[in-house]
């Protein structure tokens, strides 16, 4: 499977991320916690998320999984 994560950092210090597994945000400070309720708790924020996951990751898979076949 694939697995999509979209990470935020702030001084070399990752706060939240997004996890297509999970299918939700986590938060690694007191402020990024509250923001990840929130974004989990739109579904507009979420479904794109998931939308990067089929248009970049799903595609590109494809597209790494051929090379791969005409390489063997």
């Amino acid at each position: 499977g694939i697995e999509f994560i979209d990470s935020y950092v702030f001084n070399q210090v990752e706060y939240i991320r997004f996890n297509s597994t999970v299918g939700r945000y986590v938060g690694y400070t007191e402020h990024a916690v509250k923001n990840a309720e929130a974004w989990n708790s739109d579904a507009g924020i979420l479904g794109q998320e998931q939308a990067e996951l089929e248009r970049y990751c799903k595609h590109n898979d494809a597209n790494y999984y051929s090379a791969i076949l005409d390489k063997t």
